[in-house]
């Protein structure tokens, strides 16, 4: 795409984009512009790495905008969302308006259950009998003095916004309430009356959402929604001609997580509580005793995969099947017409008992495609799963279409190519596509820092390997000894939970340090408080490892306790590591090392965010330089300044710390 509009080329359209956003315009992002452009322009598929700091998202608005067609974006994380809603698209299209003469609209569009549901706020929640029959909401207000706990607070503050909002986002409620209080006053799409027989659908937010997006040429959503479109068959995206995935990285997982079913012993009884009001006696009995059967054998499950369903086990879930289909059909057949109470309370009842009946059908159905295994969790006890063995055929299916598929993010590049994250899509090796498998192209368009100069990556090979039970005290000694080198400045990155509470809890002793621990306050304030002192260390597991950004002197020392290898005993992680052995390939490098080389490409990119940054990411894992899999993962990394010596990291930390205190000093 040389030109756009008359004269005007793509260059032209991009400067005066980041020039709206008040940026800087790098190389990187203008060769991803136009490979985005060419790509739109034929109609094929592109995978783009783009560091951080390289403006991505004008790096594909702006192509976008320029080609006139409508446009899915679909994000992994609430703040990407913002950026672009709130920060790049409403500059973007503004600067590029006198250039294109148009002004395209665009709009933000989220899952049902997202939204605020005004039929929930006003006439209640159809209550279990066990969880009371009160109104939480006169409960709350009735309160002497006013609500006292938590969830009460939240309820009248929900009810307070209710008549401010415009949009019935939950994202824009701040600060946020507990999932608990936001059940109060959320449905699920199967929960949902629906517009046309709901006493408030014209003032639905969820429907106002959804035709503010039938109206848009640029549609912001989130991968959840993008993977319930694409596996349920009933279209809830609008029909697009484009389709970008940004932070791409994260796609597979969140597309497993929704092809993910669960049943538990509590939301089965849930689901018999609701059903047994509203259907005959007989019938509800018959779902009673299932329910009983299948909790009393949950009561003796074993974590762990059940490769082939036990007869008892099979028996216990055909009689869940059946009886849940018995109540369908009998809540089908009560179904009152007329606008009432009941239909709620109907609704949530049948989504309730339809949930009970496609999973427990899916499971004795059987399918070589799923995995079905036994989770037991100390708080609330068992759980049987079922996900899909892998994902890449759905989205092969389902993503590259008729239309254009951009991908992109900071890490797509894991061991020196793209092929491994091809693989997961359900793409063939580059150059490689057939009938079957869809043309693509991958492009790395590197990053505006100089990551040689900016920042040491040092592994401590001297270190005792990590084994999967028993503190490692040298790891413990090694990472006092760089915090303090560092005078704090510390993002503690932990494989466990466990391994970040015992860090900080020693730490906390040895040295004269704040150590905030996650968990211990919320995510937000925890990173606000880590990005003001510089003296704090922040210590965490997952979150950390990708949703920190804390350009500065703030955060020069990110350390990483171990390799991030999913657990060995994961039953879907053992499964596709088996599956792919089977196929004659390597399990363990296609996902287990995958797996693991992506958390550390996005947990070393949190030390350089900006232009003037420099630090140290130390890995406290002697296996990075010891064993054979230990390049593919500094491959995958920012192409840091590599050493395994311990004094001269010591040395570089203090100087920089120095230049940091003086820096701050002046």
């Amino acid at each position: 795409m040389s030109a756009t509009s008359g004269e005007h080329t793509l260059t032209d359209l991009l400067h005066a984009a980041v020039a709206a956003v008040g940026g800087t315009e790098r190389p990187g992002q203008v060769a991803m512009a136009q490979a985005v452009a060419e790509a739109l322009e034929s109609g094929s598929h592109l995978l783009v790495q783009a560091g951080t700091g390289t403006g991505k998202s004008l790096g594909y608005l702006v192509p976008a905008i320029a080609q006139g067609e409508r446009v899915i974006v679909a994000t992994a994380t609430l703040a990407l969302q913002r950026q672009l809603v709130e920060r790049d698209l409403p500059r973007t299209v503004e600067a590029l308006h006198p250039v294109l003469r148009r002004r395209p609209e665009f709009a933000t569009l989220k899952g049902r259950s997202n939204y605020l549901c005004l039929h929930r706020l006003h006439e209640g929640v159809p209550q279990d009998d066990e969880e009371g029959l009160f109104d939480p909401f006169e409960a709350a207000a009735a309160a002497p003095g006013g609500p006292s706990s938590k969830l009460g607070k939240d309820l009248l503050r929900l009810r307070d916004w209710a008549d401010e909002t415009e949009t019935g986002d939950r994202d824009d409620l701040t600060p946020g309430v507990s999932d608990r209080a936001w059940s109060q006053v959320s449905v699920s799409s199967r929960e949902c009356l629906g517009a046309a027989k709901c006493a408030y659908g014209a003032e639905c937010f969820a429907e106002a959402a959804r035709e503010r997006a039938k109206l848009a040429e640029i549609i912001v959503t989130n991968h959840a929604l993008l993977a319930i479109d694409a596996i349920e068959g009933a279209p809830v995206l609008p029909g697009h001609d484009v389709l970008v995935v940004d932070e791409a990285h994260e796609l597979v997982s969140r597309v497993t997580g929704v092809a993910t079913g669960e049943l538990t012993p509590g939301g089965v009884n849930r689901a018999v509580r609701r059903a047994a009001k509203l259907i005959d006696e007989k019938i509800a009995d018959q779902l009673q005793t299932a329910a009983e059967t299948f909790e009393r054998l949950m009561e003796l499950a074993l974590p762990g995969r059940v490769e082939t369903i036990p007869e008892d086990l099979g028996y216990a879930l055909a009689a869940l099947r059946d009886a849940a289909r018995a109540v369908i059909t009998a809540l089908g057949n009560t179904r009152d017409s007329s606008l009432s109470d009941e239909d709620a309370v109907r609704k949530q009842a049948l989504a309730s008992i339809e949930t009970v009946q496609e999973v427990s059908e899916r499971i004795v159905q059987g399918s070589e495609y799923d995995v079905v295994w036994y989770e037991r969790h100390d708080r609330y006890g068992a759980s049987l799963r079922v996900a899909p063995l892998s994902v890449s055929g759905l989205l092969r299916d389902k993503l590259f279409g008729d239309r254009s598929v951009v991908l992109t993010s900071a890490t797509l590049k894991l061991g020196g190519d793209f092929n491994g994250v091809g693989a997961s899509l359900g793409l063939a090796r580059e150059g490689e596509h057939g009938e079957a498998h869809p043309e693509w192209k991958g492009l790395d368009v590197g990053s505006p820092f100089d990551y040689r100069k900016q920042g040491i990556l040092y592994v401590a090979q001297h270190l005792s390997p990590p084994g999967r039970e028993g503190s490692r005290s040298d790891m413990l000694d090694e990472l006092a000894e760089l915090v303090e080198a560092a005078g704090g400045r510390t993002l503690g990155l932990f494989s466990s939970m466990r391994g970040a509470q015992a860090a900080a809890e020693e730490l906390r002793g040895r040295l004269d340090l704040p150590i905030l621990l996650q968990g211990e306050e919320t995510l937000g304030e925890l990173i606000r408080t880590f990005a003001d002192d510089a003296r704090t260390c922040l210590f965490g597991t997952l979150s950390l490892w990708q949703g920190v950004d804390v350009p500065g002197p703030n955060c020069q020392l990110v350390v990483m306790d171990r390799i991030p290898f999913p657990r060995p005993d994961d039953p879907l992680v053992s499964a596709r590591q088996k599956a792919v052995e089977e196929a004659g390939g390597n399990g363990f490098m296609a996902v287990a090392a995958t797996h693991a080389a992506l958390l550390m490409a996005q947990g070393a990119g949190r030390l350089v965010r900006a232009t003037g940054d420099r630090g140290v990411v130390a890995v406290l894992d002697p296996r990075l330089a010891k064993a054979r899999y230990g390049s593919f993962l500094r491959a995958s990394m920012p192409d840091f300044w590599y050493t395994t010596d311990r004094n001269q990291v010591r040395r570089s930390l203090a100087a920089i710390d120095a230049a940091a205190r003086a820096a701050a000093a002046s």
